[in-house]
């Protein structure tokens, strides 16, 4: 099993260098790691590709991972929780999965043989979405589902491994209710390779190990509603995570 060392986790997330710009292809974004070697997909949050995102894609290129991170807004970003809504509100959830599915094409070009895809609240969604459309290996969603987005019987062959908070209270999309429907529903369709993981503590966006666009986790949890972050946790399902990426891709 591989486990997150902590130091190479916190430096790996201020190596944000690593990754460039996507040159020569359709899909707008950062690539970064070994070509060739089985790759990730990372999804952004409904921000946008910010900071954070680009970290959660650094702890995944130090794994010894080709990733990709795809630039869904096409380079805006939610400065506040209006824009952010503004911004999803407005996203063209197919395009959006169809473009993934293009960058899975281009990263098996390169040599990967084998790519998974990992998203984060609106990205979990659309990781459920775009491995429904495109031959990925694996399928990790953390705090988002859209049930309308996603193919249960697409998903039967495709290893998925799902992380919510407790304490998440976004009903229907990232809620416990949620994420045991996301199980139940993929193991209806014939799917044994399906594991949901809730964690004690924490809320929606709990992988966040800073608050931004707030100043504080306090100033995000008055207008968000979501508990701060517990590095704890968060190491937990980095660590399942990369299990499931190792069983899976390598």
């Amino acid at each position: 099993m591989l486990a997150l060392k902590r130091a190479s986790l916190l430096t790996s997330r201020r190596a944000l260098s690593a990754l460039r710009p996507i040159e020569g292809g359709a899909v707008p974004g950062l690539v970064g790691g070994p070509v060739g070697a089985p790759a990730v997909v990372v999804i952004q949050e409904w921000w946008g590709l910010t900071d954070l995102i680009k970290s959660h894609a650094e702890a995944v290129v130090a794994q010894g991972y080709r990733v990709a991170v795809p630039d869904i807004y096409k380079g805006a970003v939610g400065v506040d929780a209006e824009e952010a809504s503004h911004l999803m509100g407005n996203l063209d959830f197919p395009a959006a999965v169809a473009e993934i599915g293009e960058l899975n094409a281009t990263l098996r070009a390169e040599g990967s043989p084998k790519v998974g895809v990992v998203g984060f609240c609106m990205g979990g969604a659309l990781t459920l979405g775009a491995a429904s459309k495109a031959p990925f290996d694996a399928a990790a969603p953390f705090y988002g589902v859209n049930f309308d987005l996603l193919d249960a019987a697409a998903l039967k062959d495709t290893p998925v491994q799902g992380h919510f908070g407790k304490l998440d209270e976004m009903v229907g999309f990232s809620d416990p209710t949620a994420a045991a429907q996301l199980e139940a529903v993929l193991k209806a369709a014939g799917n044994d390779a399906v594991e949901c993981h809730l964690y004690d503590g924490v809320g929606h966006a709990f992988m966040n190990a800073s608050p931004a666009p707030f100043a504080t986790f306090d100033a995000r949890e008055e207008a968000l509603g979501f508990p701060a972050h517990d590095p704890t946790a968060a190491e937990t399902a980095w660590t399942r995570l990369f299990a499931f990426l190792g069983e899976h891709l390598k």
